[in-house]
This record gives structure tokens, sequence and C-alpha cells, in this order.
């Protein structure tokens, strides 16, 4: 086996990752070769593929699969391909067909979605830690290029230690770890745990990369420091915005007309780009009911270019990003900006203002039929609100909800509760 490629631990993270620290997730049908480009273009330094089934990449009978899932070329690097599987001869033969496309080959410990659970494999080998070491240590003996790995935590730190470090001890050369239990998904997802991360860094030899509360640029900094990981991951925030590496939010049309274009050179399935558009323009798409409908029902790349135009002449060309009187940013709706998903007492406090606010019109007699530009009344949350759910999650040893962390609330937070496809 040549070694020409088989960086270690800390040499693979500086000669191969460059010192990484922009990382763009696997998704399954939503980190696809076209999203890659346009990432690269917004600051992310690697790349992951979505997910691929090893057992139907090897299988010529889906053949039509095979060319969906895996597609790239030479200015795609540095690039990790992610295989979910449970079986290490399959999981090799997969590896095998892609490593001299790609940096690295990932496996797949942290999908927690019912069909994992069906197939077993992602979060459902988390049982099975004789299985993933088997897995892992059959690329690391046989491959040319590193092995690493995707998990997501244990409720106690001590087992996700321990289980990290089997990990390691296996072959795996990197390790992402996505603070949340296999449980928080859905309606469940809750805030990811940074403090399970530090632990999990502090004990590894190779390098860390943190996956989870990742929903504005800012957070990239604020998570490094406080877990001391090497980079850090972005699965939504990067699908809502996929600027958020650059720092930047900018017009949804504008981003939206640069991923359509990438996909006139770069053939993708209808369906990934559907489902692109719709969250780069989730936060506009009330204001135009007609076009969300069209946008649900289009059918061709014709079809969703005209809509994404016809949306495009509604909005003025230069916005300039207002501030509130707290500091915090006022993102229009025509503005990419992060899905935010409240906590259950989040939830409880937002309801019980808006109630208040609602008698508060009734008793001014006040009404306006007209849209807000910027932030509504019915999604703007109070500071000390906030600050007592801040003390909530405190007590409960999750990671402190950091008032500009997903808390500048822009309109529609909860227009479109996806399913979180972060594998």
């Amino acid at each position: 086996m040549s070694q020409s490629r088989k960086y270690q631990s800390f040499d693979f993270y500086r000669n191969v990752l460059k010192n990484a620290k922009y990382i763009l997730a696997p998704m399954v049908d939503q980190s696809e070769y076209a999203w890659r480009v346009l990432s690269r273009r917004y600051g992310a330094q690697v790349c992951y593929t979505p997910m691929i089934h090893a057992k139907m990449f090897c299988d010529e009978n889906h053949k039509q699969y095979q060319k969906e899932v895996w597609s790239t070329d030479s200015d795609d690097r540095p690039l990790i391909v992610q295989f979910c599987a449970n079986d290490p001869e399959i999981l090799l033969k997969a590896a095998l067909k892609v490593q001299d496309h790609c940096d690295a080959v990932d496996l797949n410990l942290g999908c927690p979605q019912h069909i994992a659970r069906r197939g077993h494999y992602g979060a459902f080998l988390q049982d099975d830690w004789d299985l993933i070491y088997k897995l892992i240590n059959t690329l690391h003996e046989n491959l040319d290029i590193p092995v690493t790995a995707k998990i997501r935590i244990f409720p106690e730190v001590e087992k996700t230690i321990k289980y990290a470090k089997m990990i390691e001890n296996a072959g795996a050369q990197l390790l992402t770890v996505h603070g949340r239990v296999r449980d928080q998904k859905g309606h469940k997802t809750e805030l990811a745990d940074w403090e399970q991360i530090r632990r999990v860094k502090e004990e590894l030899k190779i390098p860390v990369i943190a996956n989870g509360n990742i929903l504005y640029f800012e957070d990239i900094r604020r998570c490094i420091e406080v877990t001391g990981v090497d980079g850090v991951m972005s699965a939504e925030g990067n699908l809502y915005n996929p600027a958020i590496f650059a720092g930047v939010n900018l017009p949804v049309w504008q981003l939206a007309n640069e991923y359509l274009e990438i996909c006139k050179m770069i053939p993708t399935k209808i369906a990934c780009i559907r489902a692109h558009l719709f969250k780069i323009y989730r936060p506009a798409l009330p204001y135009h009911v007609d076009l969300r409908e069209q946008f649900s029902q289009a059918n061709t790349f014709e079809e969703l270019c005209k809509i994404s135009e016809e949306l495009k002449g509604q909005y003025p060309e230069n916005t300039v990003i207002q501030k509130d009187e707290t500091g915090y940013k006022i993102f229009p709706y025509w503005i990419c900006q992060p899905n935010i998903r409240l906590t259950e007492n989040a939830k409880k406090n937002q309801e019980e203002l808006m109630r208040k606010e609602k008698l508060s019109d009734e008793n001014n007699k006040s009404t306006n039929d007209e849209p807000q530009v910027g932030v509504s009344s019915k999604s703007s949350l109070k500071i000390e609100e906030l600050e007592k759910e801040t003390e909530s999650h405190n007590e409960t040893n999750q990671t402190p909800i950091d008032i500009n962390f997903g808390i500048d609330l822009m309109f529609e937070y909860n227009l479109e509760r996806s399913n979180n496809k972060d594998s």
C-alpha cells in the first residue's frame, strides 16, 4: 500500500486539510457537488459529500443511485466522502472506488433517522462498538488515504469519551463530534452540548471538529473558544445561508440565482435544487404565497429558474442591515438568515408575549394588514425572556444560549420545521 497520501492525525489536518476551520457537513441530498461549489465560493475550506449507502454504491443494479450521489472534479478539494455501512468488506469495496478522487473516507455514525435504525447504520451502530472498530480499522489498514468518523454523543460524557477513544484507536485520523444524542432530532432537537465536545477534544490525540449550534458566522469563533476544537462544521446554518463561512448575509435571490447558474453546468436532481431554494427563500416565501406554491409543484429546472427570477424582481438591489436598540442585527425578510427552532420553554415564553401583544394591539385598536419589513412584533423576544431561557439551560448542563446565538430572531423563525438532514 502506498503511503504517499496516508498522512496521520495532525499531519493530515495540516498538509491536506490546510488547518481548515470552516467545514461543510455531509447532508443527505443536500451537500451535492453543485452545492459544494457554491459553499466553497463563500468560504467553505473542506466539504463532505452527502452520506452514501455503501451497499447500494457497490451494487451494479443501482447505477442511477451511484450517478446521483457521486460526482466531483479536481477543483472539488479538499473533499471527504462519507459512507454509511454495517459490513466492513462492503464498506472497503465502496471506499476503494472513490479513494483516488478524494482526501479521506468518513464513516457515518451520526444519522439518527428511522431509516438508519431499519438499516442498522449511522447512530444506531452506537451500541455495537466491536463492529464500529472493525469498520474503521478495515479502512485504516487497507486504504491509501485516511479514515475519519462523525459521531453523536451519549448522555454520559465519560461514555462519549470512551467511545471516541475507541474510534481513535481503531485508526480514525480525525473525529467530528455532533453535540447531540441520538434521540435529539426533528421536534426533539435541542441545543448541542459544547461542553461534551470540549471534553472529547481534551482527551483525544487527533483533530476534533465540532458540529451543532452553528447558525451565524459569530458562532464559529464562539464554538472554538468554548470547545478548543480544531475546526467547526455547519449543516443547517449553511443550508439557510450558504455564505455563512464568509460572514455575510446576502439577498436570497442572489444566492439562489448563483446556485442555479452552477446547476446549469453541473447536472443536479430537481428535488435537491427545489429543497435548496426552499431553504434559501424561506424568510421571503410567506410574503409570496402564490410563488411558494409554485416552488412546491415545480418539476423542471426551467420552472425553478423562472420562479426565482420573479422573486428577484420584487426585492431591492441593495440592503443596509440595521441593528436594534440592543445592538443586534435585524435582517429584512429578503436576506438569507437561519431558521430558528426554539426550545419548549422559549416557545411558551414567545406564546405568552404574543398573547400580551395581541391584547395590547386590541386595546389600542391599532391594526396593520401590511407585512412588516424586518422583525415583526410576532417574532421578537424580549431580552429578559431570553435571559430566563438561558438560566433554564444552564441548569440542565446544556450549552448556554448566547443572546446573539440564534436569537436575533427575524421574521418567521419557525415557518418550516424541516427534518434535520445533518448526518
